[in-house]
Parts: structure tokens; C-alpha cells; sequence
């Protein structure tokens, strides 16, 4: 991002870069699909002792989400005007925040790789966009995304899907509350997931199997 600043008239201008008006227009054409979220609330007991063992919750996400997508190949798809798309290999998203803009660099072939090598490739990717080196075949091919805004101390959020993809997962933080768990009050760390699908492609009973699948996924920390 440039900023260009004029004294006499008390403003400053900030140009956008060639990725932020990428996205830009992106969002502009976001607006005119029928969206509609959904919410499921997930124990992460599970998840937090795997980040223990080195990696993110992030990173966790990321590897329950593109097993639970190789299930729910209708939400692992493109919405094109002759009909829904659906791919056999998981393009995982991930939204980067950084001073040039909104990123969204891609683990391509998700579904194969194993929590350490998501970690290691999230991380090079990470990096990659905050450098400003991140190259045009690491930002193209996704096929799903996700917003994780936890660390941030959002709660709950709805994000806007990235077309031409017909699906993005939002994930909230995790914070301790009192659930019923085996039959008696206790205190769990419980995060929200709010996916937001393209209501052209995916209806609301496939969502929800979906986001009911990856919170089972989550909650057990299964590998498989």
C-alpha cells in the first residue's frame, strides 16, 4: 500500500496495491451471490493438546477441514454458470492480514499432506505474504477458504465467500465456558465456526452435515 500525503489539505491518500484491488473486485462480485451462514459451537479440549505438540490451532484446522472436505465434495467446488464444479484435491485458503492488504496464499493438495507438513507449508506461506515474495501460483487453484480471527479476540464472524469458490469457514476464539459435558456442568475451551455458503450450490441440510462432520473431526483430533 502507498500513501500519499497532502499537508495543505489536511487528508492522506492510500493507494492500493495490485493484491488489494484484486480483492477488491472480488468482493465486488461476492455481493451478488446468495449467501447464508451457519454456526456450530465446538469443544477444542482435543485440538489444544495437539497445538501442544507444536502445532497451531490454525494448523489444526486446516487438516480436519480438508479431510472433512474430501467427504463434502459439494462444498470443495467452483460455482460456474453451467454448473457447480467439484474438485478431487483440497486448495485450502488461508486469509493473511498484513500492511499490503488481505492475502489468500493456497495449500494445494491438502487432503494428502499430514499435520506437520500443513504446518510447515501454512507457515512458509505466511511468511511468504507478509515479505511480500508470495508468488501468483501460491495464491491461485483454492477451492475452499479459511478466516481465522480467533487470535484476534473475535468471537463470532460471518466472512464473505471468496468466488469462485461456493464456501468459506470462519473461525472465532476459543474461550473457557461451562457446557454440560458427560452428563455434568463443566468448563470447556469452546470456539465458534461459522460457515457462509453459496446458497446456489450447497443447501442448508449439506452445510450443516458438513460443519457438524468437521466439529466430530475436531473434537475427537482425529488423523483420518
Amino acid at each position: 500500500m502507498v500513501e500519499t500525503a497532502t499537508a495543505e489539505a489536511g487528508f492522506r491518500r492510500r493507494e492500493l496495491s495490485k493484491t488489494q484491488r484484486l480483492m477488491v473486485r472480488a468482493m465486488n462480485a461476492a455481493w451478488s451471490i446468495p449467501m447464508f451462514p451457519i454456526t456450530v459451537e465446538v469443544d477444542m479440549t482435543a485440538a489444544l493438546a495437539r497445538r501442544q505438540a507444536g502445532a497451531t490451532v490454525t494448523d489444526i484446522l486446516l487438516l480436519h477441514c480438508a479431510a472433512t472436505l474430501a467427504k463434502h465434495p459439494g462444498l470443495n467446488a467452483h460455482w460456474q454458470d453451467e454448473g457447480v464444479v467439484e474438485y478431487d484435491d483440497v486448495n485450502l485458503g488461508l486469509a493473511v492480514a498484513s500492511d499490503r492488504g488481505l492475502t489468500v496464499p493456497v495449500i494445494h493438495r491438502a487432503q494428502a499432506l499430514s499435520l506437520a507438513e500443513i504446518a510447515g507449508k501454512r507457515k512458509a506461506l505466511v511468511d511468504k505474504v507478509r515479505s511480500g515474495r508470495i508468488g501468483i501460483a501460491e495464491v491461485t487453484g483454492g477451492t475452499f477458504t479459511i478466516s481465522n480471527l480467533g487470535m484476534l479476540g473475535v468471537s463470532r464472524f460471518t466472512a464473505i465467500i471468496n468466488p469462485p469458490q461456493v464456501a468459506i469457514l470462519a473461525v472465532g476464539s476459543t474461550v473457557r465456558r461451562q457446557v454440560w459435558h458427560d452428563g455434568k456442568p463443566d468448563w470447556r475451551p469452546m470456539a465458534e465456526l461459522t460457515l457462509t455458503s453459496d446458497h446456489r450450490a450447497v443447501d442448508g441440510a449439506h452445510a450443516a452435515a458438513f460443519l457438524n462432520d468437521l466439529k466430530s473431526r475436531l473434537e475427537a483430533d482425529v488423523d483420518h
